[in-house]
């Protein structure tokens, strides 16, 4: 079964959960975003904590 859950932020692809198991990532405050995307955040993320 696939469900649309929703919209990534960033590049706005569409998010699906397929028998159970979301296409994507939940953020920090609530955000969705898919993996490809979450990945660039994260990585923006420790480049901002390093510094």
């Amino acid at each position: 079964m696939l469900e649309l859950v929703g919209i990534c932020e960033r590049c706005k692809k569409k998010l699906y959960c397929l028998d159970g198991f979301f296409q994507g990532e939940v953020a920090e405050n609530g955000n969705l975003y898919c993996m490809s995307c979450m990945n660039s955040v994260n990585e923006m993320k420790k480049e901002i904590d390093t510094e």
